[in-house]
């Protein structure tokens, strides 16, 4: 049952100039792979988050944080449903480079398990993403997702995400094309907070990053 529906955003402040990030990802089947060395790593840092991002998320202050802030939802303890119902989210435009295959990273603060929720999931959704046959997955307001779990204890955690339905686990996200994209990231508990998201072609293709604030 989604509790959250036609409820009105927690209050946020204005965060930031509007948020340009290069995204390195990977080319549809059967185009020219360039060498991994020419995609970057992209960062993306919830102090760089316009408010007109974010939607029943609020802002944190919170020391250690790049630049003292994260993004979280409220616990009271309710239950929240999966894509495509509408629940609390936070939604960014990005440029893709087509090319190379990725992995997905948030940096998740779990919170205090209160009620139904446990306040460690979030599910990640994003526009032209395709599977590895080059069909369409990952569309928002889909029934289409990763899961990004973290651990059952409360504290700061890399998350990577696990599998996508109602495919089977996809280790990898790749792009149709590059140009601008959107990444839609949608509680799956109450409670749950971030501070940056890592899209990694590189150097956290197969291993979370190990510091606690991933510099740009």
């Amino acid at each position: 049952m989604n509790t959250h529906r036609n409820k009105t955003p927690g209050a946020t402040a204005p965060l930031g100039a509007a948020l340009v990030l290069a995204l390195a990802v990977s080319a549809a089947p059967g185009v020219a792979q360039p060498a991994a060395d020419q995609a970057s790593d992209v960062v993306v840092h919830a102090k760089d988050l316009p408010a007109s991002a974010l939607s029943e998320f609020r802002v944190g202050k919170e020391p250690g944080s790049p630049g003292g802030v994260l993004v979280i939802t409220p616990n009271t303890g309710g239950e929240l449903d999966p894509p495509p119902e509408n629940d609390p989210h936070v939604t960014f435009k990005v440029q893709v480079q087509a090319g190379v295959p990725y992995r997905f990273w948030i940096h998740m603060k779990v919170g205090a398990p209160k009620g139904k929720s446990k306040a460690n999931l979030v599910f990640a959704q994003l526009t032209d993403a395709i599977d590895a046959a080059g069909q369409e997955t990952l569309k928002p307001r889909t029934g289409s997702y990763l899961n990004l779990r973290g651990p059952a204890k409360s504290g700061w955690a890399w998350v990577g995400h696990d599998a996508a339905k109602p495919n089977a686990p996809l280790p990898l996200v790749r792009f149709k094309t590059g140009g601008e994209v959107t990444v839609r990231l949608q509680a799956g508990m109450e409670g749950v907070a971030f501070d940056q998201v890592v899209l990694s072609p590189t150097r956290f293709l197969e291993k979370a990053p190990t510091e606690a604030v991933v510099a740009k």
